[in-house]
């Protein structure tokens, strides 16, 4: 990663120790799944106006990051 995800906390006394916006209890995970939704940045900034634009940058740039990671499936034992 080029530059530090300085928006993006883990504070394990925060939403569980989910990735969080600048330590407020807004998961990067719900700000991604309303954009999934279709919702625009400014109709979520109208809904959660502490919410910033450049939040909406590390949000999408910490989701590529973690979609980069490479997971080995784990091997099922037989009989």
């Amino acid at each position: 990663m080029a530059k530090s995800l300085d928006r993006i906390t883990i504070n394990p006394e925060v939403c569980m120790g989910q990735p969080t916006l600048r330590g407020m209890r807004i998961t990067v995970a719900f700000v991604l799944k309303l954009m999934a939704s279709g919702m625009t940045h400014a109709e979520i900034l109208a809904a959660y106006p502490e919410l910033e634009e450049a939040d909406f940058h590390q949000v999408i740039e910490y989701a590529a990051w973690l979609a980069s990671e490479y997971h080995r499936p784990l091997r099922v034992a037989v009989g």
